[in-house]
């Protein structure tokens, strides 16, 4: 039995600063929401060669206006480089912020899963497996999931609307997963 323990971030804790780099070169704080949200996703995928990922960012792309209708802002990263991220963009067919260079110091730092290329055709680089957070509006982790593997992740749809469920204040909706 293995005694490696990776730390994971616990639903209800503040949300780690982290600063990440957009293409045009500002720099965002990663958990802050923007265009008068007050909630922020934030997506983390694996990079330009994964299809799944591909597949994932393109769905969120259909229905990122779920997420606006209830004050949650958007934004995805992944540990690729500039130019990667670049290229990218070539094939995807979306209208929401990217930002690029994840650091493998800061994939520990939100807990995620940490994967090397199985060969230099796939990436240059370790790259973090999928995760999801979502930050509410006092800063901390309202929502988080975290895989080790592309085809486990939140289906969009339903996530949309268990936030609208969660934003409602009629139905006084806590952050869950507390008892530790």
């Amino acid at each position: 039995m293995s005694t490696d323990y990776t730390q994971k971030l616990h639903a209800g804790v503040k949300f780690p600063e982290i600063d990440v780099t957009m293409l045009n070169g500002e720099v965002k704080s990663l958990g802050t929401p923007e265009n008068g949200h007050d909630w922020k996703m934030v997506v983390v995928y694996r990079g330009k060669h994964c299809p799944k990922c591909t597949q994932y960012l393109t769905q969120l792309e259909s229905i990122k206006e779920s997420f606006a209708k209830v004050g949650v802002d958007i934004i995805a990263i992944s540990g690729d480089s500039k130019e990667q991220l670049n290229a990218h963009l070539e094939e995807l067919d979306i209208n929401f912020p990217i930002a690029y260079g994840l650091t493998v110091e800061q994939m520990n730092t939100l807990g995620l899963y940490i994967s090397d290329p199985r060969s230099e055709k796939e990436t240059d680089h370790p790259f973090a497996e999928p995760g999801l957070f979502v930050i509410n509006a006092e800063g901390n982790i309202q929502i988080l999931d975290i895989s080790n593997a592309p085809f486990a992740r939140p289906d969009l749809e339903v996530l949309a609307g268990g936030l609208a469920f969660i934003r409602n204040p009629e139905n006084n909706y806590p952050v869950r997963g507390m008892h530790r």
